[in-house]
């Protein structure tokens, strides 16, 4: 399903959660009426707990079915409250701590900014148990900002390239378009989050907005 709603004033799902077919994390101060909306919408518990001391975990977090990568700033007792779900969870040691904006994940591959160090790429290909390339998407490098991916399907950055959708396509395992959210916004991985079971997008989003996000990650095929 696809629910259209803000958090606290905040069209920006994707900058405040993280979301996998396994958990969502969520600010700790969430209340409880919007955590239930948010397990409504994408099936999953919540796990409310800051990430390197920030609500932003959308920002500074990313995962997939496996595991959930984070800031190397965040603190042991964010990890292990991830852990506790069942999840590996592992710090990238590079200095650009915005995980969530530098690596676009599901369970089948992840494209990473090209920046990222040797290092942290084993770190995600170990933790999330993909394969990883380095990539941009319309030209930009923050790969996580610029498109959301599921299981399903991944929605890009409407200037993407046909090279860039392909190599992505490639690289996901998984039918790639490209949209907006938020009346025009372009960095649909700022503005929306989403898994396999579900979408949350801001109340700004228009209606032919949302139909491209349902059919882009896969919902308007379970209802043909």
């Amino acid at each position: 399903m696809i629910r259209r709603i803000n958090l606290a004033g905040n069209p920006n799902w994707g900058v405040t959660l993280a979301a996998t077919d396994k958990v969502a994390l969520a600010p700790p101060n969430l209340g409880e009426k919007m955590v239930g909306a948010i397990e409504e919408a994408l099936q999953v518990p919540v796990i409310k707990t800051p990430i390197s001391g920030s609500s932003l975990a959308g920002a500074l977090a990313v995962g997939n079915s496996k595991g959930f990568l984070v800031s190397r700033y965040a603190f042991d007792k964010e990890i292990e409250t991830i852990k506790e779900s069942g999840l590996e969870v592992e710090r990238i040691p590079d200095r650009l701590t915005a995980v969530g904006n530098i690596v676009l994940a599901n369970d089948h591959g992840a494209m990473v900014n090209p920046l990222l160090s040797d290092e942290a790429v084993q770190v995600v290909s170990e933790t999330l148990d993909v394969d990883v390339v380095r990539g941009t998407i319309a030209n930009f490098k923050i790969t996580g900002s610029v498109a959301v991916a599921t299981n399903k399907g991944v929605l890009v950055h409407p200037s993407a390239t046909s090279d860039e959708l392909e190599f992505l396509e490639k690289t996901m395992n998984v039918p790639v378009d490209v949209g907006t959210v938020n009346q025009g916004t372009k960095l649909v991985g700022a503005g929306v989050v989403a898994n396999s079971n579900g979408v949350l997008v801001g109340e700004k989003t228009t209606g032919p907005e949302m139909a491209r996000i349902e059919e882009s990650l896969g919902f308007l095929e379970e209802l043909l």
